[in-house]
């Protein structure tokens, strides 16, 4: 009787965590623990850090004048945004509310980049570049799924200082981390530590996506950094800066940031469509663990089952089956007897994550893929070519 409670609280558990797979992004589980991004806090602006100079410090060791010429060279390339607010209040009518980020400079067309999560529904958002010109930005395009945002700015190029984008993919753990942005609304404040760990998937708050291969940093990350550089020790901007780890909601050594790589393909598509469209192949499911597996007397121990297919979808078209025999679980009812995933091209498929950071990282949109199902107990392959998410 014990085991038998067992397996059904583990199913149980089990159905709290359909996840649409390619459709929308909802919670599953992970081996890493659920990090919460800090939101940006209002903060009280003040005197602005003078633009900075070149020179060469005498006393300084390698080391120190390498820190001192990266942010001499990319400090004005940080700039600091305002957003605005206005709430509606039943007793005082409208009031503005005010939150501050960072942000750098793409290009001298004006196209700054920052967080989603910085201008998320503002009513006006206020770009100031190192020179103290402030004005207004318009939002070109953003993608909540990775926490980017692509704003315009119409300034004289003259007043543009472009960053330069480096790469993610051979970054490696120990390396120089810098970090520049706008902390509590202290313009341009360096930071420095390492790179202490890659690949982390980093689950945003309030039902947004997870953010997959997010980079670890313990350079000082605090509210008011979101949105800002984070760089190597040439100067190029590897991540941006998104969210902490922390139970104070200040620094304590564990910050992320998304992958330049990311951010790179992300704002591309912005720039040109006006959104990132997420690859999809239009399918639910349900992370199959051994005890789920031995309840419903499933063929594998891992994978993912599929419960619903989406009509007109990638998966229908590719011939994927969903559930079609109803079960009541306790409060739940399921479609079971449909298809087991257990493979994407060359990866395995132990769990809804696994298909979900597959097709967020090394996926696009029209892109065939080979999928690796166990149907009425035998395991066989079939073609897929990726459509767009209908949820973005």
């Amino acid at each position: 009787m014990n085991n038998r409670r067992k397996i059904v609280a583990v199913l149980l558990a089990a159905c709290a965590i359909i996840a649409l797979v390619g459709c929308d992004w909802v919670s599953h589980l992970q081996a890493t623990p659920t990090l919460q991004p800090t939101p940006t806090p209002i903060v009280i602006v003040v005197t602005a850090t003078p633009a900075p100079y070149t020179t060469t410090v005498v006393t300084a060791d390698s080391e120190e004048q390498t820190v001192i010429d990266v942010y001499a060279r990319v400090s004005p390339a940080v700039v600091y945004i305002t957003s605005r607010i206005i709430v509606r209040d039943f007793f005082w009518g409208a009031q503005e509310q005010e939150g501050t980020g960072s942000g750098f400079v793409l290009d001298r067309e004006g196209h700054i980049i920052t967080n989603y999560h910085v201008v998320q529904d503002a009513d006006q958002v206020v770009v100031t570049l190192s020179d103290e010109t402030s004005v207004d930005a318009t939002i070109v395009g953003v993608d909540a799924g990775n926490d980017i945002a692509v704003l315009k700015i119409d300034v004289e190029a003259d007043k543009l200082h472009p960053v330069e984008l480096g790469t993610s993919a051979d970054l490696r753990v120990g390396q120089r981390a810098i970090a520049i942005g706008n902390p509590f609304g202290l313009e341009r404040t360096l930071t420095t530590g390492v790179i202490s760990s890659l690949g982390r998937p980093v689950e945003g708050s309030e039902g947004q996506a997870t953010i997959y291969n997010a980079i670890q940093t313990d350079a000082a990350i605090n509210p008011g950094n979101s949105g800002g550089p984070l760089l190597d020790s040439q100067g190029r901007v590897i991540g941006i800066n998104t969210s902490i780890y922390s139970v104070t909601g200040g620094s304590v050594g564990v910050g992320f940031a998304v992958p330049v790589d990311t951010v790179k393909r992300v704002v591309a598509s912005i720039l040109t469509l006006g959104y990132y469209p997420h690859p999809s192949l239009g399918i639910s499911g349900l992370t199959i663990a051994p005890e789920l597996a031995q309840y419903l007397e499933l063929p594998v121990e891992r994978g993912m089952l599929i419960i619903t297919v989406e009509s007109a979808g990638a998966g229908e078209r590719a011939g994927l089956r969903g559930g079609t025999r109803r079960v009541r679980i306790g409060g739940y009812i399921l479609s079971l007897g449909g298809d087991i995933l257990i493979g994407i091209d060359d990866v395995k498929i132990r769990e809804t994550g696994d298909l979900m950071k597959y097709l967020e990282t090394r996926t696009e949109i029209g892109q065939a893929v080979t999928l690796t199902i166990v149907r009425d107990g035998q395991e066989q392959t079939l073609q897929a070519t990726l459509g767009e998410s209908r949820s973005q």
